[in-house]
């Protein structure tokens, strides 16, 4: 059983920045892929962002070049997401889950809001 504590959301004006933290019980990020996702009020959960167990990230095109998903290499417990350059339309309840994409563990989710 694996345990994903999201932190690091909030309420931040359009233009600002947020940088998002997952940590998870055991060091499962060295060798498993994980993702980024969110999920705006009435809108299905989609993916943000993901990263393979060698560091390779990929982005929704959305957010290409203004966020950017990393990982703690001295722990492979904690991935972040580094979040510039925010809209409103970012706005949503973002969670991790881990392996990527076949999802068996999810975080309880931390609520970003971005302000016009």
């Amino acid at each position: 059983q694996v345990q994903l504590v999201e932190s690091g959301g909030g309420l931040v004006q359009a233009g600002g920045s947020l940088r998002l933290s997952c940590a998870a019980s055991t060091s499962i990020f060295g060798i498993n892929s994980m993702g980024w996702f969110r999920q705006a009020p009435v809108k299905q959960r989609e993916l943000v962002a993901s990263i393979t167990g060698g560091g390779t990230a990929n982005y929704v095109d959305s957010v290409k070049g203004r966020f950017t998903i990393s990982r703690d290499n001295a722990k492979n417990t904690v991935v972040y997401l580094q979040m510039n350059s925010l809209k409103p339309e970012d706005t949503a309840v973002y969670y991790c889950a881990v392996p990527f994409p076949n999802i068996h563990y999810w975080g309880q989710g931390t609520q970003v809001t971005v302000s016009s």
